[in-house]
């Protein structure tokens, strides 16, 4: 083991570099098992078995009789270890305790968790096709309220070479501390590695074009967080015959007119509302400014005529919006029916707009799919949570075997002599 003496502020960096590998081969060969598996399915993970696993798999899900000849295999000391972790584990993480309230997890071990704020973040404000001034307050009032140390942003400038005023207006009022005029992939580059001028963070968060989620996203891989994959701004709209296809039809186009990669969706169980509808598109369209960028998203827009509220529910849920309308009778019922959404909307009057502004929720929220499994961004968003265990001589007297038994079983020997030394020590004082 190398020794280093008294290291330098300077040499911190290089000193705790992870071991690194060539991450071009990594993405090429990754990126190559990905289109394969998406194209050949499960034609293509037997292919991938045949070259990766020791025995090459043809049927993949676990039968029931394997899962009772696995049971049957493991020996009674190990399950009852397996038994006893997963007690602990699930009697820490069931309780919604407070920041520092120890939970006994048995006789000896306390477990408690501590939430702190991330210390350095990078906030993206787009301004691609209009200013988006409002990202400001969606980004920078929740690192503040979350206690976050350093805050930066990013925004493109505009052809004078400024940013809008209303974007450092919004900036200085919500407390960010530097603000830099660089948009686009070198933004998040810039406050990914940090550079001369723009000092490196710890996370960054904002939506942006597909240049600046794919830099999100490579960033990721090297270490720096990112707040979730947001791309082209969506949303989808449940209208019934209690919907006003004028309200519809303007909620559709105030998604559509970010741009023509915008995703827009109307699903309804009645004709005549899409009908009307699309008819309502027709005239609200002329009297907007950004009509061209508006049309090119509506060319590749969709209604989906469906058989029921339930059904088109079913549709949505599995679409996973970024945002969802709620045009619908019930709406407040049908809202407690969606699982997957970034943010609803819940009946005529709760305009998507309200939510891009100013109604006090946030509007950087997950697209592409990923609400099915991403939240929008909150404070919490600006936060991390540290646990901590500790044990008495109790603890590892009463822990001890059951680390021991589970160590051993994963082969990792080390792992069960830190837990045996002290248990032995501690039952060698108890004779």
């Amino acid at each position: 083991m190398k020794i280093v003496e008294y290291p330098k502020r300077n040499e911190w960096a290089e000193l705790l570099l992870r071991p690194s590998m060539d991450t071009k081969f990594l993405e090429r060969t990754v990126a190559n098992i990905l289109d394969d598996v998406r194209r050949g399915g499960d034609e293509a993970l037997r292919h991938c078995s045949r070259q990766f696993d020791p025995s090459p798999i043809t049927d993949f899900e676990v039968t029931e009789s394997e899962f009772e000849e696995a049971e049957a295999a493991v020996p009674d000391d190990l399950k009852n270890a397996i038994r006893a972790a997963r007690a602990n584990i699930e009697k820490f993480h069931a309780v919604r305790h407070q920041d520092g309230e120890p939970i006994e997890t048995m006789p000896g071990v306390r477990c408690w968790k501590r939430t702190l704020p991330i210390e350095k973040v990078g906030l993206y404000v787009p301004a691609g096709s209009a200013p988006l001034f409002s990202t400001v307050l969606m980004l920078a009032v929740p690192a503040a309220i979350a206690g976050c140390r350093e805050v930066i942003m990013c925004s493109p400038p505009n052809a004078s070479g400024k940013i809008d005023p209303a974007t450092l207006f919004a900036a200085r009022l919500c407390g960010v501390g530097r603000v830099f005029k660089i948009g686009g992939a070198q933004a998040v580059g810039a406050m990914a590695y940090g550079t001369s001028t723009v000092p490196a963070v710890y996370k960054i968060f904002g939506p942006g074009n597909q240049f600046v989620t794919e830099a999100k996203l490579q960033v990721m891989r090297s270490g720096v967080a990112i707040d979730m994959p947001a791309g082209p701004s969506e949303v989808a709209v449940l209208a019934d015959d209690s919907s006003i296809p004028e309200f519809v039809a303007a909620d559709l186009l105030s998604q559509a007119e970010h741009g023509p990669d915008s995703q827009v969706i109307l699903v309804s169980n009645s004709r005549k509302v899409i009908d009307d509808s699309i008819a309502e598109l027709g005239e609200q369209l002329d009297r907007l400014p950004r009509k061209e960028a508006a049309s090119r998203a509506i060319e590749n827009s969709k209604a989906i005529l469906v058989e029921s509220i339930e059904e088109g529910v079913e549709i949505l849920n599995e679409y996973a919006a970024e945002h969802l309308i709620l045009a619908v009778r019930d709406a407040e019922d049908v809202a407690a029916t969606i699982t997957n959404a970034g943010s609803i909307f819940i009946g005529n009057y709760s305009c998507e707009s309200a939510g891009d502004y100013a109604s006090g929720t946030n509007h950087t929220l997950p697209t592409g799919g990923a609400a099915r499994a991403f939240s929008g961004v909150s404070t919490a968003s600006f936060t991390k949570t540290i646990t901590y265990q500790r044990l008495d001589a109790e603890g590892i007297r009463n822990l001890g075997p059951v680390v021991e038994a589970m160590a051993a079983g994963e082969g990792l020997e080390a792992h069960r002599f830190a837990a045996a030394v002290r248990r032995e020590s501690v039952e060698a004082k108890d004779v």
